[in-house]
């Protein structure tokens, strides 16, 4: 009778102290809870993201959350437009509160990165350091059917499944262009701009590439979906 008290008493704890976890643990730091492009950042966030892969109604729910005028995107049903490289869960995103040279085609989870990452990370930056915010970005493009670096064989790189996206140039307001190429490791304010963008794509990205990396990146960086923390 006395061991059943116990465990009735355990339990009851733990229900309590569970009960207290749901009410007071912020919607950004709980792993089960939505995620909201206006959350702020936390470690958690990159955990929610990899979530949503699979869970297509409730990434596009996500990015529901953002503010009017943040993203306009248009889901697309799963296709396989070369052979071998099937597309799941894709959204093609036609601009943010930056336009695009193109628009592209990424996951959902991508998309929904790329405009918390322009919102929270990169133009903070372009304030903090240059006074006006990004209008444009150049990207080489997301899908791409083919193995890493394009090799014969090897694994299929993120590219083929649009879990990638490379970004090459940033346009401000003021029409000033500042790219990887010409600018990376600069020491003015555009090549602390770049360090910048790098390291804060790195909070919500599972890999982020540029010049670092190798010389197949001196011109740009791979935003990867893959992983959870290589930044370099």
């Amino acid at each position: 009778m006395r061991s059943l008290l116990v465990l009735l008493l355990l339990v009851a704890s733990a229900a309590a102290a569970w009960w207290l976890f749901e009410e007071r643990i912020p919607r950004q730091w709980h792993p089960w809870q939505p995620l909201y492009v206006e959350d702020p950042l936390t470690p958690v966030t990159k955990w929610k993201l990899h979530r949503l892969a699979d869970d297509r109604e409730a990434c596009l729910e996500a990015l529901g959350t953002a503010p009017e005028g943040a993203l306009r995107m248009v889901p697309l049903d799963d296709h396989e437009p070369a052979p071998g490289c099937p597309l799941e869960n894709v959204v093609r995103v036609h601009r943010s509160e930056v336009e695009f040279n193109d628009s592209f085609v990424v996951r959902c989870p991508l998309a929904l990165a790329w405009v918390m990452y322009e919102r929270q990370r990169l133009q903070p930056a372009a304030e903090a350091l240059f006074g006006m915010r990004v209008a444009h970005v150049e990207h080489y493009g997301s899908f791409a059917c083919r193995n890493v670096y394009g090799r014969e064989e090897g694994r299929l790189s993120e590219h083929a499944t649009a879990e990638a996206l490379d970004v090459a140039a940033f346009h401000l307001t003021d029409g000033r262009r500042i790219t990887l190429l010409e600018h990376w490791g600069s020491e003015d304010a555009r090549g602390a701009f770049l360090r910048a963008a790098r390291d804060g794509a790195c909070d919500l990205f599972g890999n982020v590439l540029g010049p670092e990396y190798n010389r197949a990146h001196a011109d740009h960086f791979h935003f990867g979906m893959r992983g959870f923390r290589l930044c370099r």
